[in-house]
């Protein structure tokens, strides 16, 4: 995984932000969302070059945060566990086949928000500076309970990188981001190729794939 998935894949939990008391969850579309969050990620790396060094858990801190209010960690998780977690794999269970599996699903999503901020936060670190960008969305895509937002991201070479952040809107009409394209890397699909091989290794004991997942080489 390059330096730039890296950093992204810390954006891509970060891209949804809890509305303000003062403002109206209807007047904050999925580009609004996108484009403030990029601002306070990119202000909490630029004051982390102060203390990271001396003070590095301040930093993840910081991050897990913001993460905590505004990621559906849990959504992500079982998207990444696809068929192991699926409704038609847990209407087939017995009770205690189902309590088991929102066990594991319970235990699978800490174990994600708390590798996923550590590990790409190092990679965010690296991107200070950048320049940022993300155009406006259509009339017809703003309106829909979806939207797909753009990022360009302007580092060193003289064409941006392209992000495709997928929102969609929660129960309580907050919007969330459901996956992220990097350059036609879809990064949902990464994670989930990778739990479904450490589930065929295991035989399908996602007890051992979620204790070992932290140590899963996602380098590519």
């Amino acid at each position: 995984m390059t330096q730039l998935l890296q950093w992204v894949a810390t954006l891509f939990m970060v891209v949804a932000v809890n509305v303000q008391a003062s403002e109206s969850v209807a007047t904050r579309g999925a580009h609004d969302v996108v484009r403030e969050a990029t601002d306070q990620v990119m202000s909490a790396v630029s004051e982390a070059d102060d203390y990271m060094d001396a003070e590095p858990e301040r930093f993840y801190d910081r991050l897990q945060s913001i993460l905590d209010d505004v990621v559906d960690f849990r959504g992500f998780a079982r998207g990444v566990m696809g068929p192991y977690a699926s409704v038609e794999r847990y209407r087939s269970l017995d009770a205690e086949g189902r309590d088991q599996l929102r066990t594991q699903l319970e235990r699978f999503t800490e174990v994600m928000r708390e590798g996923l901020v550590r590990t790409y936060g190092k990679g965010l670190l690296a991107f200070g500076g950048s320049r940022i960008e993300v155009p406006d969305l259509s009339d017809e895509d703003a309106a829909g309970p979806r939207a797909a937002v753009r990022q360009l991201i302007y580092n060193s070479g003289a064409e941006p990188y392209v992000l495709v952040y997928h929102m969609g809107r929660d129960r309580d009409g907050q919007w969330k981001l459901r996956n992220l394209v990097i350059e036609d890397v879809n990064l949902g699909e990464i994670y989930r190729s990778q739990f479904e091989a450490s589930a065929r290794k295991h035989d399908g004991d996602l007890d051992t794939v979620i204790a070992q997942w932290s140590a899963v080489d996602i380098e590519s």
